[in-house]
C-alpha cells in the first residue's frame, strides 16, 4: 500500500480542474516507481521523500510544476529536464495537461535515479561562493606604496584575503592621524614580509 498523506488529497481537491489529472497521475507514478516513498507537505506543496527529498509537485492558476530533486545529477539522454532553481518553474517546463508530461517510463526512471542517489547518500555539491571583490586601495595608501618598492612587492604577492585585511584596516580609520599612523605601520610590516595579523600567527 502506498504511504499517502491526507493533506495531499486535500491539496489536489482544491487545485484547478486542469491540474487535478496531472497531479493524480504524477502521484501514482511516484508510488509505482518507488513503493517505499512517503508523502509530505513542504512550503505548502506536495513532496515525496525516501531517505531525503525525491520530487515534488505544485498547482498554480494556469500551470503545474514538477520538481525532480537532484535533477542536475540525473542521467537524461533525451534532455527532458530543465535545470531551474525556481520551484514555480519546475524541471519539466510549464504543465497545463497530461499531454505536457514526458513519457511515464522517463518519469519513473528519474524517480528511481533520485531514490538510488538518496540510498547512497549522494548530495548535490554546494554552489561555489561568489568571490568577494577586493576593495579599492585608499588613495593615501596607494601613494605610500608607490614610494616603497619593497613593501609594494610583498603586498602584490599577498592573497586577496591578506590584502583585504590591510586595506580594510586602513580604510576604517576615522581620523587622518590614525590613517597616517596605520599606513606607516603597514609599510613597515609589508617591507618585513609580514601579513596584517602576523602577531596572532
Amino acid at each position: 500500500m502506498p504511504q499517502t498523506d491526507n493533506r495531499i488529497d486535500a491539496y489536489i481537491q482544491k487545485a484547478a480542474a486542469f491540474a487535478q489529472p496531472v497531479l493524480l497521475h504524477f502521484r501514482a507514478l511516484v508510488h509505482k516507481a518507488a513503493p517505499g516513498i512517503t508523502e509530505t507537505l513542504k512550503w505548502g506543496m506536495p513532496y515525496f521523500e525516501y531517505k531525503g527529498m525525491v520530487c515534488g509537485m505544485a498547482a498554480f492558476k494556469q500551470h503545474c510544476a514538477i520538481n525532480i530533486h537532484k535533477a542536475k545529477l540525473l542521467h537524461d539522454p533525451q534532455n527532458v529536464l530543465v535545470i531551474d532553481d525556481r520551484p514555480s518553474m519546475g524541471n519539466l517546463h510549464r504543465i497545463t495537461s497530461l499531454k505536457d508530461l514526458p513519457n511515464d517510463n522517463i518519469l519513473i526512471d528519474f524517480i528511481r535515479q533520485v531514490v538510488a542517489l538518496n540510498e547512497k547518500g549522494i548530495k548535490i555539491p554546494p554552489a561555489p561562493k561568489a568571490k568577494k571583490p577586493l576593495p579599492a586601495l585608499p588613495d593615501s595608501f596607494k601613494k605610500a606604496l608607490q614610494k616603497n618598492k619593497k613593501a609594494t612587492n610583498y603586498f602584490e604577492q599577498l592573497s586577496d584575503s591578506h590584502k583585504r585585511e590591510y586595506i580594510e584596516w586602513i580604510a576604517e580609520a576615522k581620523q587622518a592621524q590614525t590613517v597616517e599612523k596605520r599606513i606607516t605601520t603597514a609599510l613597515e610590516w609589508l617591507a618585513e614580509g609580514k601579513s596584517r595579523n602576523w602577531k596572532y600567527k
